[in-house]
């Protein structure tokens, strides 16, 4: 069972009198099949916290653990492959390669490490379907609507079964029907395969649907 742990991180941009403290001290717990919203206001380090959690950002103090072993304590190759095996991102901007069509961007993590997974390309179809883009596969992002451009962003996080989903602001960019319906896909394909989904998110209906939600108030976690 996936835990994820965050203990005493920290994490200061700058030195000296210029120095900003972004993360002061921040524990957290979770454990498969939890979801957890983050809030707080711009420049509150909500994004960095997720960036730590990710790997993509190193504490400057504190440890992550995820499954008891620290990611920062990897070879940064090894690192980067333990990211792209256990960890799925979805970021407010959806991030999709424009020369590219659907399925193809969907397939693109798999790529990474190879060899390709075997069946990669039966899962990517089947995500895409999960989505509901199985019509959409040979489309480029230029020839889809907004909503379905983030959907295919959801279906290329899941195309490695990563047992960490993080989302930073998923639904900032969509129009409220396509935010709910993002929000319901996420917490569904939570519920299906025992994810830990951690949600960045400005939006109270949006934290508000996750369940359990934390602020970050002057660098630190606080319960809602």
């Amino acid at each position: 069972m996936t835990k994820l742990r965050l203990t005493e991180v920290t994490k200061t941009f700058g030195s000296g009198p210029t120095a900003v403290e972004v993360l002061r001290g921040v524990d957290l717990a979770l454990t498969a099949g939890d979801a957890l919203a983050v809030t707080g206001p711009s420049g509150s380090g909500k994004s960095t916290l997720l960036h730590i959690i990710g790997t993509l950002e190193r504490p400057s103090s504190g440890r992550l653990e995820i499954d008891g072993e620290d990611p920062f304590a990897l070879p940064e190759r090894q690192r980067a492959r333990f990211r792209n095996r256990v960890i799925g991102f979805v970021f407010q901007d959806h991030h999709l390669l424009p020369q590219y069509s659907a399925l193809e961007n969907v397939l693109l993590p798999t790529l990474a490490f190879p060899p390709r997974p075997p069946g990669a390309e039966d899962t990517a179809r089947r995500l895409l379907s999960r989505v509901g883009l199985a019509h959409r596969l040979a489309h480029r992002p230029a020839e889809l609507s907004g909503g379905e451009r983030q959907r295919v962003a959801v279906a290329r996080a899941l195309i490695n079964a990563p047992t960490v989903l993080l989302c930073d602001e998923p639904t900032g960019n969509l129009d409220h029907e396509n935010a709910v319906a993002i929000t319901d896909l996420l917490l569904e394909l939570r519920e299906e395969s025992g994810t830990l989904l951690v949600v960045v998110t400005h939006s109270t209906e949006v934290a508000g649907r996750i369940g359990r939600q934390v602020t970050l108030a002057e660098g630190r976690c606080v319960e809602a």
